[in-house]
């Protein structure tokens, strides 16, 4: 196949730590002295297109590009407008959401060429899929800015086969048309028998050599191989379905049918409570039509296909945040799971291989019920001895996070596998809180190995027999291999706050030297709110009526539920009045504040958030600063009017 020789036009954007020298090149004065200069790193995928903009698909996109940027260095069509072709920044570029629309407002704005330290593994597929190159070799900048022309080979370096075909064929889409004619095949997998983790079992029992003459697994896989794998779950929420069901009719034909679509769901769940907190600039925008015609588009997808549609009738709000559902309901031990978001990596709790991916790879995974992958290494955490009283799983992810090697880009695109005995004093809801935010390193995905708690939990929500669901057991080989093993003893894990920006800046919460006041405390999301979560607010705020105080005047504490299922429960208990008393403003099932879209987000960049969800990049929540910690510590901190830790039994006083 050739591979032609590609020349850029010496227009660079560089992404700076400093907007004046973001806004100078928007003016028009390049940054020919680039040397020396702060990039920015962990430019995520809600500032390159925040939430607003992705009510769009299309080449619309481009004109939005970076307009999130901390600061807003870059406004409306300036990047498409000055005619970037190519734009560098520093690490772990495009972190967060899965958001395909980020790569894709960054190619409609004109941009051929992204350059970065490093990259996120879901966004550096999506550049794949779409055809935009990316490399990490600065040496291209001089070249370009001398008129050189550059192989695309040279952007093929370290690609497997499967990814540059894709990359030589321009995207995904003209690669699987040919993959499926046969015009295309993938390697065959030639690994010979090796001890194996649990991923790596998954995937190879999973693997598929020739759509053509498709059969069940390969006999084993090592990281780097790479491969296509048959999907058991395929999910997608009324962000990305209609993005993703256009592709899907552009490339396959308007009466393409889908492969097993028993297996295919869709949510409303993101945008439900949106209108309650959208800007009237937004609305003069017509961007509440819009998202009404994503939900209309993917009801009709769902109607046309006869999917599965967890749904949002009238005022009860979603019958399910999606990774919610997907644990509650649908996955089971040992499959292959992929989702339009991020954090499909909750499904892992379950001792699912569960990872997100963009619009692209989802429209070809509907079509041919496939997903390729190039194996991950994989890290290994053993959970040692038992956590402090008042400390959760939250506050374990976040201490795992703030290590040098999750903040030095060590855990990006790896499994993190947790387990060892301390796992056995976590619920199916607490396990779910450590896959969801492996994520948030960065990582492929999180896993823990189905057991006992597993199986209980399986059979309790689905009258499941237990005896039926011991043949699920999967573990890792003891002999596996792993990058890195680190054994961490919980009773030495302390309450956790992570401070604005990344979820990677855990600190405990007991060595904050300031006194940091608190303006909205939240309590919802995937990640936030659960059956578990919900025992915890219940805890602390029991405590503070006890003591004649609640919510004071001034702070706002708002709990969610992930679902319907944990809204009952709450109610079950005896919850709804607890929090009712505290004055906490409840809100009912679905997304929200976590994506800025629903009660909970801040209003303007002096307030403060104390939040149980699980990121908090720039403007991820509203324009404000947002503390991620535990529901133990939302709870505490929103009674103490600030960040506090909580002590069972002894809140702090204001």
């Amino acid at each position: 196949m050739n591979t032609p020789d590609l020349l850029f036009e010496n227009r660079i954007l560089f992404l700076t730590e400093d907007p004046e020298l973001i806004r100078s090149q928007i003016k028009g004065t390049a940054l020919s002295a680039w040397q020396g200069v702060r990039l920015r790193d962990q430019i995520s995928t809600d500032e390159i297109t925040p939430g607003w903009v992705c009510f769009n698909y299309g080449d619309i996109l481009g004109e939005y590009v970076f307009i999130a940027l901390k600061h807003g260095p870059v406004g409306q069509n300036d990047v498409k407008d000055w005619r970037f072709q190519v734009v560098v920044s520093g690490k772990s570029k495009g972190c967060g959401s899965s958001r395909e629309n980020a790569p894709l407002a960054e190619k409609y704005a004109g941009i051929r060429l992204v350059l970065a330290e490093s990259f996120e593994k879901i966004y550096l597929q999506n550049c794949q899929n779409i055809g935009l190159l990316t490399s990490t070799d600065f040496g291209l900048i001089e070249r370009i800015q001398k008129g050189e022309k550059i192989s695309l080979s040279e952007f093929l370096t370290g690609a497997d086969s499967i990814t540059a075909d894709i990359i030589r064929m321009g995207g995904l889409m003209e690669y699987s048309k040919a993959r499926l004619e046969g015009k295309v095949l993938p390697p065959t997998i030639r690994t010979a028998g090796r001890p194996m983790t649990l991923v790596e079992k998954i995937i190879a029992a999973h693997g598929v050599d020739d759509p053509r003459r498709p059969r069940n697994g390969v006999p084993a896989v090592k990281p780097g191989d790479s491969l296509f794998v048959r999907t058991d779950i395929r999910f997608s929420h009324e962000y990305v379905t209609a993005m993703a069901d256009a592709q899907y009719r552009q490339a396959f034909g308007p009466d393409a049918s889908l492969r097993d679509p028993e297996r295919v769901f869709v949510f409303e769940d993101h945008l439900i409570h949106l209108e309650k907190v959208m800007p009237e600039k937004q609305r003069q925008m017509g961007l509440l039509e819009k998202v009404r015609t994503l939900v209309r588009e993917q009801r009709a997808f769902s109607e046309k296909h006869g999917i599965k549609l967890y749904s949002a009738e009238g005022s009860r709000g979603a019958e399910a945040i999606c990774h919610n559902a997907t644990v509650e309901d649908i996955v089971m031990p040992g499959q292959v799971v992929i989702g339009t978001d991020s954090h499909t990596c909750t499904a892992g709790c379950l001792g699912a291989f569960a990872f997100g991916v963009g619009a692209t790879d989802m429209a070809a995974a509907w079509y041919c019920g496939e997903v390729r992958v190039r194996v991950p290494s994989s890290v290994r955490y053993v959970l040692r001895g038992t956590k402090p009283e008042g400390v959760s799983a939250k506050d374990v992810i976040l201490h795992i996070l703030s290590s040098e090697y999750a903040k030095n880009g060590q855990t990006v695109g790896k499994v993190l596998e947790f387990t060892g005995e301390g796992l056995r004093e976590l619920s199916m809801d607490e396990r779910a809180t450590l896959t969801n935010m492996s994520v948030e390193g960065g990582a492929f995905t999180g896993i823990i190995a189905a057991d006992e708690v597993t199986f209980e939990y399986l059979s309790r929500l689905r009258g499941i027999p237990q005896s039926e669901l011991l043949s699920l057991r999967l573990e890792s080989d003891p002999d596996a291999e792993y990058d890195a093993v680190f054994e961490i003893d919980l009773s030495t894990v302390s309450s956790m706050v992570a401070a604005p920006s990344d979820p990677r800046n855990g600190v405990p919460v007991a060595s904050l030297k300031d006194e940091i006041p608190v303006d909205i405390a939240y309590g919802g999301s995937c990640t936030g709110g659960k059956e578990s979560d919900m025992d915890m607010y219940a805890r602390v705020l029991r405590e503070a009526l006890l003591e004649k105080r609640k919510v004071p005047d001034g702070v706002k504490f708002y709990i969610q539920f992930g679902s319907q299922r944990v809204k009952e429960y709450a109610e079950r208990m005896g919850y709804m009045d607890i929090f009712e008393k505290a004055g906490v403003i409840l809100i009912n099932p679905g997304c929200g504040a976590c994506i800025n879209a629903g009660p909970g987000v801040s209003s303007n960049p002096d307030q403060i958030t104390i939040s149980a969800i699980n990121r908090n990049f720039p403007g991820r929540s509203g324009p404000g600063k947002v503390y991620l910690a535990s529901p133990l510590t939302v709870a505490a901190s929103a009674v103490a009017g600030k960040i506090v830790q909580y002590t069972a039994g002894t809140l702090v006083r204001p």
